[in-house]
């Protein structure tokens, strides 16, 4: 399935982005725009993911949902651009890996994520769900 949207453009701009991908700019969109309960209803009720910013794994529903609850009031500005993105369909498992440009204010401070990601989706009644979200940011060249 594709959708007419953001990712490499065809012609006169339109863009064909496949579902997966879609998927994944739907959640990081709804990041930036700081609507974590989006992202919870894009994720698998299992999602996992890295906290960045404490240098941890979260492993369930309970870690992610505390994960976002601190971000409220913490974290201002987010700007994301995915790049090299690439997906791929198994069926009822997905991956899209891709690079991570990210902006954002953490308690007043400017802070730049330069990351390779990797988002892992599970199909759940049809629709494609966020499994686990793996951002890795490198530290800057220099």
């Amino acid at each position: 399935m594709w959708r007419w949207g953001l990712g490499e453009v065809y012609g006169e701009g339109l863009v064909a982005v496949g579902a997966l991908e879609a998927t994944v700019r739907d959640v990081m969109g709804a990041f930036d725009r700081q609507e974590y309960d989006g992202i919870l209803r894009l994720a698998m009720p299992d999602a996992q993911g890295v906290d960045e910013i404490a240098r941890r794994w979260l492993r369930d529903a309970d870690e992610v949902e505390a994960y976002f609850k601190q971000l409220e009031g913490a974290v201002d500005d987010v700007s994301s651009t995915l790049s090299d993105v690439r997906e791929d369909d198994w069926g009822d498992v997905g991956l899209v890996t891709c690079w991570l440009e990210q902006d954002y204010t953490l308690n007043g401070e400017p802070q730049h994520v330069s990351a390779p990601s990797s988002f892992v989706l599970r199909r759940l009644d049809g629709e494609w769900r966020i499994a686990l979200i793996h951002t890795v940011p490198l530290p800057e060249e220099g």
